[in-house]
């Protein structure tokens, strides 16, 4: 396909995909059951978090984290105390762990809240962006292992399940999917949910040539995703996953 080719197949992929029958078979679902910002902020960070794996196993353990916070994750976070072990684990992801966020979200939610933990309306590029939450959230005491659920760009990570939080919560809701409720980073600022499914279909369309799945792979496909799309970028991550996924191109 030339490159004019290519964009009209993406470009119809991400509508196809970009449906509320998406959300059916995806973690998000768990995410669309509540309307408070701050509950689809900590719920949609929590989810996004423990999400690796087979999906009915982090909609499984995600249904865990629901009962763990009650009706109303904000509330729950704001009078939260490391008292309690609550017996959850997911993959590497455990109760210890889980405490670690709790505390750092507690922090962030009484200095001023989940979207200025990331920067706010400061000019800073995604990679500083993630980096002043990651900051924020390992703040107070925690354990040296939870650092390694909350990944680091600095060093070259991808970002996956930060990345997916962010188009979560930055992307227009029209299509029913996202969320749209944070107006201080512009969709042309993500980046996309890089992981092995996507980063495998976009080379095999001659998106990306770096063979790492890394930032520096992200940067790559960024460029080239961008200029299909200036705008709205990561609208791409409907069409490369679902490819993979419901095509198994």
């Amino acid at each position: 396909m030339n490159r004019n080719e290519l964009k009209d197949f993406l470009d119809h992929k991400a509508d196809l995909y970009e449906s509320p029958s998406f959300i059916e078979t995806d973690p998000i679902q768990l995410v669309h059951r509540f309307h408070r910002k701050e509950d689809r902020e900590i719920i949609g960070f929590l989810i996004a978090t423990i999400a690796w794996g087979n999906r009915k196993m982090i909609i499984a353990s995600g249904e865990r984290l629901l009962s763990i916070m009650g009706e109303s994750p904000y509330d729950f976070i704001m009078e939260y105390s490391p008292k309690k072990d609550y017996n959850f684990s997911h993959r590497t992801f455990n109760s210890e762990d889980l405490s670690g966020f709790f505390c750092g979200l507690n922090k962030i939610y009484h200095q001023g809240g989940m979207e200025d933990a990331f920067g706010g309306k400061q000019p800073l590029n995604m990679a500083d962006r993630i980096l002043s939450f990651r900051s924020k959230l390992l703040f107070p005491p925690h354990l040296k292992r939870t650092e390694k659920h909350i990944a680091d760009p600095s060093k070259n990570s991808a970002c996956k399940r930060i990345n997916m939080f962010l188009r979560w919560m930055v992307r227009s809701d029209q299509k029913g999917v996202d969320f749209g409720i944070w107006k201080t980073i512009a969709p042309k600022e993500l980046y996309l949910p890089l992981d092995v499914h996507t980063s495998r279909n976009a080379r095999d369309l001659g998106l990306l040539n770096r063979k790492q799945d890394d930032w520096k792979a992200l940067e790559e496909l960024m460029a080239v995703l961008r200029e299909l799309d200036p705008e709205d970028p990561v609208k791409y991550d409907f069409a490369l996953f679902g490819i993979g996924a419901f095509e198994k191109f």
